[in-house]
Parts: structure tokens; sequence; C-alpha cells
């Protein structure tokens, strides 16, 4: 890890962005303290991060595991109890999620009872019975079906409002557009850009134009403004040359097409990171 220096605050939701092997685990690592780093400091409440602060944050490793032949109600009880939470306060917290996510008959159950879906969705339960005030999930979209990737979308919103700090390691661009206020954007083991989600799409906005219409566009192309036009199923996007104002696009349009939609283009996080790395992939959903 080489300069890695970044800040999330209560009631924010925090992306650590990047290709598998950009150094997103091993970040959330050291702040767990597992692994040592060489230098530098992890705050917490601006102090140097403590074991016993520890206690106040809720970790959902990316290899995830469960004592597979204790009853899940009885392991959940007992990682919270190990985080310093009292019996009166997580036994509500945790009988209200297992109810949330439709697992309350299974409290009594074995967690090798559960189906792969249970499992995972005992996991997170786990991390966050104790009420803890920062929340750490290492991909938790992995392995988990769209519905429920939606599900843990709505749970992460829901954390950040009740003030707490939620941060998330993800190689998905689109999760973290969904619902992040800041990012770090990493590639091996380097932080290649960070700041605030509106910040990050100003700066590396690109000069693009999405038009629904009316008519054959088919001419767009040969406009010696245009740069490219990418075609979907009832609209397009054009990306103009630099320095071009989209007005004279849209003037260019006036008579020939009947334009219902003429919207500029905020860039994607997956856009973005091509063009800072040159041409390295990474997923986008």
């Amino acid at each position: 890890m080489e300069g890695l220096s970044f800040e999330a605050v209560p009631g924010e939701i925090f992306g650590l962005i990047g290709p598998n092997g950009a150094g997103k685990t091993t970040t959330i690592r050291m702040i767990m303290n597992i692994i040592v780093p060489d230098s530098g400091i992890i705050r917490f409440n601006g102090a140097p991060l403590s074991e016993a602060d520890k206690d106040h944050i809720g970790y959902l490793p990316e290899e995830r595991g469960l004592y597979r032949k204790a009853k899940l109600g009885e392991v959940l009880e007992y990682l919270a109890a190990i985080k310093g939470a009292k019996a009166n306060e997580y036994r509500p917290s945790i009988n209200a999620w297992l109810e949330r996510f439709g697992l309350s008959e299974w409290k009594n159950r074995k967690i090798s009872d559960l189906s792969k879906g249970m499992a995972q969705k005992a996991q997170f339960i786990a991390t966050v019975a104790h009420n803890p005030s920062v929340v750490l999930f290492d991909e938790p979209f992995s392995g988990l079906d769209p519905m429920a990737q939606d599900d843990l979308l709505s749970v992460m919103v829901e954390l950040k409002h009740k003030g707490a700090i939620v941060l998330f390691s993800t190689h998905i661009m689109e999760h973290a557009e969904k619902i992040c206020e800041k990012i770090l954007l990493m590639n091996k083991g380097k932080a290649i850009v960070y700041g605030s989600m509106a910040d990050i799409k100003a700066q590396y906005g690109r000069n693009a134009v999405q038009l629904e219409f009316d008519g054959d566009a088919s001419f767009v192309q040969s406009l010696d403004f245009v740069d490219s036009v990418v075609s979907y199923p009832r609209w397009i996007e054009v990306e103009l040359k630099e320095g071009t104002d989209s007005d004279l696009l849209f003037k260019a349009l006036a008579g020939r097409l009947k334009v219902r939609r003429f919207e500029t283009v905020a860039p994607s996080l997956h856009k973005i990171f091509i063009h800072l790395v040159g041409g390295e992939e990474i997923e986008n959903g």
C-alpha cells in the first residue's frame, strides 16, 4: 500500500473501489489491525485506534463463516456479547434483524441447516447486532442475488441515517454510484482518486449528450464536432470532441429531429477508472 489517506465521518457511506487485487481488503484489514501497516496512523474519533475501539466496529470479512454446529440465535448473541454489548441491548437488536430478514423462525436452528443465502444474512446480522458506530463490509455483495443486493444497499442507507459510518469495498462500480457520498478509487495498492462522488464526476466529466428523439439521427455521426455515437433502443449517446459546446449540437438538430430529451451526461465511475488507469477493465454491475 502506498500513500493512502482518507477520512470517513458519521452518517456517511464511503466506498473503497477498485479491481480485484487493488488493495481494498488489505486496507480494511489494516483498519481492523489484522494486518499491521508499516507506517501511518489509523484514527478513531481523532485518536489512534485502540483494541477497545474495535468493539464499536462491525466487520464483515470477505471470507465468511459461522459456527455451523451451533444454533443461530446463540451464535449471534455470543458474537454481540464479546463486543461488549449488554443483553438488554443486543437481544432486541438481533430479534429485529432476524425479523427484517425473515429468519425469526430459524433462530433455534443450527447454522448448518441454513441455506447459503440465509447464512449470508445471518453473517450480516452478526456484523451489526451490537449496534456499532462503524460498519466495515468487505465485498459484501459477493454471491448475493440481485434482490438480496438491493436489500443490502437499502440496509446500508438505513445504517447511515442512524448515524453510523458505513465503509464498504467493491469492484462493482454501480453499487458505489447508487449510495456512496465519498469514494477512494484504488489500483495496485495506490490511491487513484479520492473525494466526494459529485466532485469526482465534475472533475472528470466528459463532453457527452444523451438524446431521445423522433426521426432519423444517422446524420449525427457525420457532424465534424462529433467524436462518437452509441445507439440504444430508444436513444443515443453522443460524445463531442474536446472543447465543443453542447449548444452547437442542439442547433444542428433543429429542424432535422424532434428532440424529446437533450441531457448532458455525467461520467460513470467505470469510465473514470478506465480513463485514469489507461484501459484496465473493472466490472460494472
